[in-house]
């Protein structure tokens, strides 16, 4: 039986999230119209909680600290980390505390992922004339953040608010996508870090649209460092770092 490829699934939902991005474009501009008229969901802010359904899109890359071999060696001139964009998507729920302060949970949250490093070469590798080299590591990442939305007050049918929180981050497919080399480098697993971003409620008849731009910062080292190999060598740490652009559709729930 033929494996599927995690890049062939990210494919394909790439473009359905596209088309999901145009149709929810129409849904904001409706509800931009409707900001002085009539008042959509009354009650929404008197339910204790609700969820949610989060699409989105993602760049990322590895924030590189060199190790001291760097220093000892010439082969390798410079090693830097890439920007990459793929998909992610969860469900969300969201318990409100109060008018103003809300708590978010994220009990299914998968996020594709990829980075890639640049290496300049001083020589070329054994049987390659390229003075360049990119390394790729793909990932497919449960990640389970937590919370805490600062809201506006409510214009109409449209809210603006800000948050922060913690997360904890595995890696489903730790390097399962990287080239066939013996000299890649090996990510760990497990992953935490920190989350802010900003976001904007957009009230509809029957749902809650909210655009979402979020920054995220790992704060531990992920590199599994291997001396014997020449790429991982003249690393010391990699800390992941991703800005997520987000679209939740928000509603449900009980008073």
């Amino acid at each position: 039986m033929q494996k599927i490829k995690p890049g062939y699934l990210q494919h394909l939902l790439r473009y359905k999230i596209a088309v999901i991005f145009l149709a929810t474009l129409g849904c904001i501009t409706s509800s931009f119209a409707q900001l002085r008229g009539n008042l959509n969901l009354p009650n929404h802010d008197d339910k204790l909680y609700y969820f949610g359904i989060v699409l989105g899109y993602n760049t990322s890359h590895y924030h590189i600290t060199q190790s001291s071999s760097f220093l000892r060696q010439d082969s390798i001139q410079a090693v830097n980390g890439l920007n990459s964009g793929r998909i992610h998507l969860g469900i969300m729920a969201n318990l409100q505390l109060s008018k103003r302060w809300d708590i978010r949970f994220y009990p299914l949250n998968l996020i594709f992922s990829e980075k890639k490093f640049q290496y300049d070469l001083k020589y070329p590798d054994a049987g390659e004339n390229a003075l360049q080299k990119t390394q790729k590591v793909e990932s497919i990442v449960m990640s389970w953040p937590l919370q805490v939305r600062l809201k506006s007050d409510r214009i109409g049918n449209f809210r603006v608010y800000t948050l922060a929180g913690v997360k904890f981050d595995y890696d489903l497919a730790s390097n399962s996508g990287t080239f066939n080399s013996e000299n890649l480098l090996k990510v760990k697993k497990n992953d935490f870090g920190v989350e802010a971003g900003i976001g904007f409620q957009f009230f509809s008849k029957y749902v809650i649209v909210s655009p979402e731009i979020k920054v995220s910062q790992g704060l531990s080292n992920v590199h599994a460092k291997d001396a014997s190999l020449k790429y991982s060598n003249i690393i010391d740490k990699l800390n992941s770092r991703m800005i997520l652009f987000s679209l939740h559709f928000e509603g449900g729930g009980l008073l």
